[in-house]
């Protein structure tokens, strides 16, 4: 138990493209932590995937026992089905989100990370939460810069 952590994640766009957010739950031990973030202009694939490396950049300790509940087929089918693997062999070619799945492996590296699927919009309290969360961060008024998917829709 005391090296292990349980993580709920949920990202959220409005329009997709359009404002977007995250929203995080962290369990260990008795302690129960909320994050959320709001940005401009994202997709919810990219705030799906941030949501689990804040997650996971979050954490003090190394080596951990950590399980990420996501309702992203998205991200937990690219980890639990190595698709990722796949992806950085290709050097990611014809692949969105490399910036993010890059900084996922980075962060990632460091922890036991196990995913875990969960129907989104369903029974799921700390999934129906993170949407909670979220959704008012992606609503709220102190919205990031997406630098990487803004500089890219630019150029694109």
């Amino acid at each position: 138990m005391e090296n292990q952590v349980s993580i709920y994640t949920d990202g959220a766009a409005r329009g997709n493209p359009g404002p977007g957010g995250y929203g995080i739950i962290l369990f260990w031990k008795n302690v129960k932590k909320e994050l959320s973030q709001g940005f401009r202009l994202t997709t919810n694939n990219r705030m799906e995937l941030l949501a689990v490396i804040i997650a996971l950049e979050s954490l003090k300790r190394k080596n951990l026992q950590v399980t990420i509940h996501s309702d992203s087929s998205y991200v937990v089918n690219a980890i639990e089905k190595n698709w990722l693997q796949g992806w950085v062999k290709k050097n990611f070619k014809g692949k969105k989100n490399e910036d993010l799945w890059r900084r996922y492996l980075n962060v990632a590296k460091d922890q036991k990370v196990k995913f875990v699927w969960v129907k989104g919009h369903a029974n799921n309290t700390w999934n129906n939460r993170c949407d909670e969360l979220a959704t008012a961060a992606a609503d709220g008024n102190n919205l990031l810069i997406d630098e990487v998917y803004e500089n890219e829709k630019k150029s694109a």
